[in-house]
């Protein structure tokens, strides 16, 4: 059924000439099928629906190329304000593996944060999570376009004082973890949604092997699939690659020839020429640069622990692919988008550093480039329908000398109107139409109330949740 969207306010439409965003006064758009067939003015195609677009700004769907919607959901309240200071405040190591969701939770996780990213305009998000079950048909039943990505490795990591990281290693099992993933993503994307597609992850770079390593890359090449990393995510990762192989991880990862169009770093923050982590060489930028890999920005979760990326403006000079991602708690990109732009020109004492054009284009075609999609991310005839429709009368959006940066910078997503993926409502007026969010939210909130008792046991100290982190109040 042909749906034309007519006279908008505005339309944020790509420009195929330029190959770049542009903004389109008194825009017309036409779909079919979940196709765009018409960006422009005066559309005089046929059209068995309309919609006015008057007061309204259309823009083209986000795209999130790192999540971890199956557990993040999970740590809110809990991991605000901690962070281990024997892993320079990192709090991977120490207490991300001891606030986990088992069993059905990890469900409730998913609704939780796919709702939220829904409600803040993605249409896109690549899923890095371990396998659970029901994992597919829940990423179906959100009305999502949705990059599996199942998390394999050869080690785990874990603490006994807090300040040493151990690995207990089982290549096999790592092998046998990827052979699985893979079989996940064939069925992914044989799904009856047609909207599940893959990429191979390797888990972390300090709990791979390099044959797993190599070898996952191969597997990525073969069968046409961005291949993703956790790297350079953290400054006990940084030495330990450095200990192991006298190379920083960026440089290790191209030593294996592993740095490619199709490659993402996950963070890719400490390079060698990071102050936290100052290398002898400082070839780590060029490298990215030069072998078009994409660095995956999620600058959230690092904030909480007053570690930051030096600097995302810094990255795009130098010719960097740069995508980002909502990997922590609120899954709300408009805000991810935001505290992007305000940590780059902090660290960066610019306000030019970083324009609101070079984070709008990581959101939407960057992730697309990262994810070998050239029909997301853009509104052109030919892409997917998947669009975000936002109020250009809230107040919040007012003055609009500007929309997109009245967006981003002060209305968020309390300005969204509604969401299409595929041509198909999946948001309206704040509320998800695909699944039940206050449901599973309040289901989360049970689920996290049965597994804090459980902290304790999962702690190398033994220490309950309330003293690794304290309430804002005294309860009584």
């Amino acid at each position: 059924m042909a749906t034309v969207i007519r006279n908008a306010d505005v339309v944020v439409a790509w420009d195929t000439s330029e190959k770049q965003h542009t903004y389109l006064t008194g825009g017309d758009l036409a779909y079919d099928g979940g196709t765009l067939t018409f960006v422009g003015r005066n559309y005089a195609g046929p059209a068995e629906e309309e919609i006015d677009g008057r007061g309204l700004l259309v823009m083209p769907g986000l795209v999130n190329i790192h999540s971890h919607p199956s557990s993040e959901p999970m740590n809110k309240g809990l991991i605000d304000e901690i962070g281990s200071p024997g892993f320079y405040n990192s709090s991977l190591y120490e207490y991300l593996p001891i606030f986990r969701a088992e069993g059905e939770a990890a469900s409730h996780c998913v609704r939780v944060a796919l709702s939220e990213l829904l409600l803040s305009g993605v249409t896109t998000v690549a899923d890095l999570s371990m396998a659970h079950p029901g994992w597919l048909d829940l990423l179906a039943e959100s009305g999502m376009r949705v990059c599996l990505a199942p998390m394999f490795r050869s080690a785990r990591w874990y603490t006994k004082n807090g300040h040493v990281v151990e690995y207990e290693w089982d290549e096999g099992a790592g092998e046998k973890a990827m052979e699985e993933a893979l079989r996940l993503v064939e069925r992914a994307q044989q799904h009856e949604c047609g909207r599940l597609f893959g990429m191979v992850v390797p888990a972390q770079i300090d709990t791979c092997s390099a044959g797993l390593l190599k070898e996952s890359s191969q597997e990525a090449k073969a069968r046409g699939l961005s291949w993703q990393i956790h790297a350079a995510q953290s400054v006990t990762e940084f030495h330990e690659i450095t200990r192991r192989h006298g190379l920083t991880p960026i440089g290790w990862l191209d030593s294996l020839g592993l740095l490619n169009d199709r490659a993402i770093i996950g963070h890719g923050i400490f390079l060698d020429d990071h102050p936290s982590t100052r290398w002898h060489t400082d070839t780590d930028l060029g490298r990215l640069a030069e072998t078009g890999t994409t660095v995956a920005h999620c600058p959230t979760v690092f904030a909480r622990r007053g570690i930051t990326m030096k600097t995302f403006g810094r990255y795009k000079r130098r010719g960097v692919n740069m995508g980002l991602g909502t990997d922590t708690y609120p899954h709300n990109m408009l805000d991810e988008m935001r505290l992007a732009a305000y940590l780059a020109r902090t660290q960066a004492t610019d306000p030019r550093s970083v324009t609101t054009n070079e984070l709008f284009e990581a959101a939407t075609i960057g992730g697309a480039r990262a994810l070998g999609r050239d029909d997301i991310g853009r509104l052109a005839p030919g892409c997917r329908a998947d669009l975000v429709l936002v109020d250009a009368d809230h107040p919040r959006m007012k003055p609009s000398y500007d929309p997109v940066r009245s967006l981003i910078y002060s209305a968020g997503d309390r300005a969204v109107k509604a969401v299409y993926v595929d041509g198909q409502k999946v948001v309206q007026d704040g509320e998800v139409l695909t699944m039940d969010f206050r449901a599973a939210a309040a289901a989360l909130d049970e689920a996290q109330k049965r597994m804090v008792p459980g902290v304790p046991e999962r702690d190398w100290a033994h220490r309950p949740a309330e003293r690794i982190s304290p309430p804002t109040f005294r309860w009584s």
